[in-house]
């Protein structure tokens, strides 16, 4: 009797393997979408591979005998872009480059690109997204003209891959990954499929000619970069472009970096002519004039980047049975946990109050470190007292109202007092109700600066 032969499934997953009889848009297995194809298609799983002796150049050998040497960096012309990869472009870097729409990354990429060809680099700009008069008005707009820097708007990978040998550049931004598309993979543009071909090409010519590539990527409603995850694991760099679109301030932060730390932060402030360096931030955090009741001073860590930020607080007698706790800049949940605090601890009431927490200049603030400077600042709203100008908080409020240290506090002491800050008031203190007994006592040291102390 003859054996029934059970059929093979005619559609595969490129990525785990995972079989179907109906095509899918989206593998079950790995949960990835645009992957499933048919199972006569090449797929990249084999069941069995070949062994290939490799040469004697290749041959693996002890660590310790390898070779080291420090890789060559080469600056972009952007000192706070430098900051951030870690001291410069390495050639043949793969760098991606995500954000928010209208953040500003092409407008970044753009300097980056002017300042390298005025350097005597020659660069490649290929703008899937805008025509080539596009670039053209908003470089004029930005003073960003240069007759080193090359135009190409395509949205084909074999075209740029032509404009590469062509122009021979020494530096290519492709803005943006998800909009190009190669004739080798099945899709559209910007599918999971496609996006791993695009990247996959450009960092095999990055590597192969020591060609720096800079990959605009685009970000998913949650923040997080469209694609496939692959696209994080196969570039150098990783690099987020962020914002707040009411503000000009802009950061830029290194979320993976094999060439340096991932601790930096570029500061940015986007204008009407482009792109500027902010490298000393602190003036953009600070309130200006005479002190007033409500105010405190805390050092703020961005990266390895220690800044002042202002936090203001105003608070108003209400009768209401739930009075409003209304912040801007800072965590609600640590505001109102500060707030408990301070009336438990050091009988400041705030139960019969509303509540305004916010920041200076857009910032947000939401490590622990803020936590002793807004209980400074809300008590002098409700005692409607002035803490100086030479007065900076830093510390974590615990509930039983200790003040606890926080990372980094030599550097965030030391940039205080590089700015002037010639009080801290921290950890030292002990508690909340110490706390706020120094600021008393410093405030009565110059009584000719502020209102009478706490």
């Amino acid at each position: 009797m003859a054996t029934k032969r059970t059929p093979t499934a005619p559609y595969r997953c490129t990525e785990c393997g995972w079989t179907t009889a109906k095509w899918a848009g989206r593998c079950a297995e790995c949960q990835q979408w645009g992957t499933v194809v048919e199972a006569a298609e090449q797929t990249g799983i084999l069941r069995a591979v070949t062994p290939v002796a490799p040469g004697a150049a290749r041959a693996a050998q002890p660590i310790t005998r390898v070779e080291t040497s420090d890789t060559p960096r080469r600056t972009s012309g952007v000192g706070e872009f430098d900051r951030v990869l870690g001291g410069g472009i390495v050639p043949g870097a793969a760098i991606l480059l995500s954000g928010e729409p209208g953040v500003g990354k092409s407008t970044l990429l753009l300097e980056v690109a002017a300042q390298s060809a005025r350097s005597g680099r020659r660069v490649l700009y290929a703008s899937a997204e805008e025509s080539t008069a596009q670039v053209r008005l908003r470089a004029e707009r930005t003073g960003a003209l240069h007759d080193e820097l090359y135009l190409a708007s395509e949205t084909d990978l074999a075209t740029i891959l032509g404009h590469i040998d062509e122009v021979q550049p020494q530096l290519l931004i492709v803005d943006s990954v998800q909009t190009v598309a190669s004739g080798l993979s099945d899709g559209m543009a910007g599918q999971p499929a496609q996006v791993r071909e695009v990247a996959s090409t450009l960092i095999r010519i990055a590597k192969d000619r020591g060609l720096p590539v800079i990959i605009v990527g685009h970000v998913t409603k949650d923040g997080s970069i469209a694609g496939p995850r692959v696209l994080e694991h196969l570039v150098d760099v990783v690099c987020h472009f962020e914002g707040d679109r009411q503000t000009s301030l802009r950061f830029v932060r290194a979320l993976k970096n094999r060439f340096g730390p991932t601790d930096e932060v570029g500061c940015f402030d986007m204008t009407g002519d482009g792109i500027a360096e902010v490298p000393d931030p602190s003036a953009l955090f600070l309130g200006h004039g005479q002190p007033e009741p409500g105010t405190c001073v805390a050092i703020a860590l961005e990266g390895r980047r220690a800044m002042p930020v202002e936090v203001q607080a105003l608070t108003i007698s209400t009768g209401a049975p739930n009075p409003r706790r209304i912040v801007n800049g800072v965590d609600a949940a640590r505001v109102a946990m500060v707030l408990a605090v301070l009336e438990k601890k050091a009988d400041i009431v705030t139960s019969n109050q509303d509540v305004y927490v916010s920041t200076v200049g857009g910032i947000r603030f939401t490590e622990p470190a803020a936590d002793l400077a807004i209980a400074i600042a809300v008590a002098g709203a409700v005692l409607n007292h002035a803490t100086p100008r030479t007065l900076a908080a830093v510390g974590e409020l615990s509930l039983a109202g200790e003040v606890r240290p926080v990372s980094q506090a030599p550097q965030r002491r030391g940039e205080a007092a590089r700015l002037g800050y010639t009080d801290v008031i921290d950890n030292r203190s002990g508690t909340l109700r110490a706390a706020l007994g120094d600021v008393r006592r410093r405030v009565r040291a110059r009584p000719g600066e502020n209102a009478p102390g706490f």
